[in-house]
């Protein structure tokens, strides 16, 4: 495995804990080590520095945050996104608690390392800069994956007192984004661009992530005029050469990490830090535990057919009998259906079988079938691929980095934001959606063409289908407005209900535009702080 940052430090380090009667904007380190005996080395310091990176995002909210989307659907249990999901979250929700909390442990661990990196002595300074800014842009991060979710969040950019962790009031989204963006802005010019950094710092945030991140900010309020202006300079090469790697399947393989098109990712290692997520989405019969959460229906049936056009247009040549055939080469790197071919690590196939009754006459194990509600195959019809490890040990402890920021999104925001600007036309068709379209595998004149209408909708659905299962999607309905829709119905699996003839209905989603475009201020911080006032409805 390639050479990459292991986002980890011990805790008995530089361990931070919340203490109960304690708020969380006030998380005390707390072990032997004190500022003045800790501070003695650039190592020392690069630690708390590595630490910071693995508290700016983790593994289960990138599959956690895809769950509170219409793509995924959880079929066993009742975990917080379900509970979110399905309309009942209160305020003393975990989710709520814990988003709060670890972003504001992030933050702690920011303001600790600008308070004391100065004390390292005989430290190089263009290193010491270089690491104020990748920290600086972690603090940035957070705040604004904070803001994104709560809407008015508490800000403060030093490391404040307890007495100010219970007193604190909240700040306006408005002005949390301003500091966002003058932070990303002041701090770009002081990190390498992207193939600067020595191998041994591959995955270090780079000049293009603050980028990437600022135009994210644009995009997320429909700044459109912003938007542009960043990722034109993105793809001008202003902070390094970034282009899409040649293979959509490849991309998320192992063997692949940290190519051309990867902006930022989170670094994973087998035996030290891994991710298991996908234990509970692959099929049964491949090595998956039991499944957890599927792809839905309508996903699958966004994606588009090799010609370029929807299912439902016509012309398009969909068959809802032969539904998988012909479709967006991506759908079948993302997601298992019935009779997929599934790829072993040792070049075999295997077949999985997830129409109900058709395993007995292929002999093979049932598995994967699907089998009703509750029950520990599919409750869609649906497996996932993307994602999948190949080289992770049995149980899936996965050190696949989890890519969250890459140069195809960089060209989805340009094309969308050009088009909503009214200048979408076939010369950015052609540095945008085309190239995209190329490296999946379209070749259909049809498919790679300029169309010139319905340009929102098939912008919008190339998002979704180039960037599924990778935690964007509920930002992306959130800010289009359609989640109002699309999270207030019943979602559907496959066609495998009441005998083969009935698409799976499953559970009814429920969504309140006037509370659930933010989550609650935990209800835990208002019992300390009276000052922290609550979103509207919860």
């Amino acid at each position: 495995m390639k050479t990459k940052i292991i986002q980890y430090i011990t805790i008995f380090l530089f361990g931070i804990i919340t203490l109960s009667s304690c708020n969380d904007l006030d998380l005390a380190p707390t072990n032997k080590f004190t500022d003045a005996n800790y501070w003695t080395s650039t190592e020392k310091a690069t630690a708390v520095l590595n630490m910071a990176y693995s508290q700016m995002f983790g593994s289960n909210y990138f599959f956690a945050n895809e769950r509170l989307s219409d793509n995924l659907y959880e079929g066993r249990g009742n975990s917080d996104e379900k509970i979110i999901t399905s309309g009942q979250a209160d305020a003393a929700l975990g989710r709520f608690a814990n988003e709060w909390r670890n972003c504001y442990e992030g933050i702690k661990t920011c303001h600790i390392f600008l308070d004391n990196i100065d004390l390292v002595p005989n430290m190089d300074n263009v290193l010491k800069e270089r690491m104020k800014s990748e920290i600086r842009f972690i603090r940035a991060f957070l705040f604004f994956r904070l803001t994104n979710h709560y809407g008015d969040v508490p800000f403060f950019d030093y490391n404040i007192s307890l007495q100010e962790a219970n007193t604190i009031s909240r700040t306006s989204k408005d002005e949390v984004l301003k500091f966002v963006r003058d932070e990303l802005n002041e701090i770009v010019s002081s990190l390498p661009k992207k193939g600067e950094y020595a191998a041994k710092d591959n995955g270090r945030i780079t000049q293009g992530a603050v980028m990437t991140l600022l135009a994210r900010t644009y995009l997320y309020e429909s700044d459109w005029a912003n938007v542009v202006s960043v990722t034109e300079k993105i793809m001008n090469g202003d902070y390094g050469q970034y282009q899409l790697f040649s293979s959509y399947e490849g991309l998320f393989l192992p063997e692949n990490e940290l190519n051309d098109e990867v902006i930022l990712d989170m670094g994973y290692t087998l035996n030290m830090r891994t991710w298991s997520e996908m234990y509970d989405a692959i099929p049964l019969s491949v090595g998956g535990r039991i499944n957890a959460f599927a792809p839905t229906q309508e996903l699958v049936d966004d994606y588009i057919m090799k010609n370029g056009k929807a299912i439902n247009e016509n012309g398009s040549g969909y068959d809802e009998n032969n539904p998988y055939i012909n479709r967006d080469p991506r759908f079948g790197a993302t997601i298992v259906y019935h009779g997929y071919q599934w790829k072993k690590a040792n070049g075999t196939i295997s077949t999985i079988y997830i129409k109900p009754g058709s395993s007995a006459n292929a002999g093979a194990s049932n598995l994967d079938e699907y089998a009703g509600p509750g029950q520990n195959s599919t409750a869609t019809g649906y497996y996932i691929r993307k994602y999948f490890d190949p080289t992770a040990p049995e149980g899936i402890a996965a050190g696949l980095n989890l890519i969250l920021m890459r140069y195809a999104d960089v060209l989805l925001m340009y094309a969308e934001a050009k088009n909503e600007l009214g200048q979408m036309n076939e010369a950015v068709w052609n540095q945008t959606i085309r190239p995209i379209r190329v490296r999946a595998g379209f070749t259909d004149a049809s498919a790679l063409n300029y169309p010139s209408s319905d340009l929102q909708q098939i912008i919008r659905r190339e998002r979704r289908s180039e960037l599924a299962i990778e935690g964007l999607r509920l930002f992306d309905i959130r800010r289009w407005g359609i989640i109002e829709s699309v999270m207030n119905v019943a979602p559907k699996g496959a066609k495998f209900a009441a005998g083969n003839t009935q698409y799976i209905t499953l559970d009814q989603r429920r969504f309140n535009k006037d509370r659930d475009y933010l989550f609650a201020i935990p209800q835990s911080q208002r019992d300390i702080n009276k000052n922290l006032t609550q979103n509207p409805e919860y």
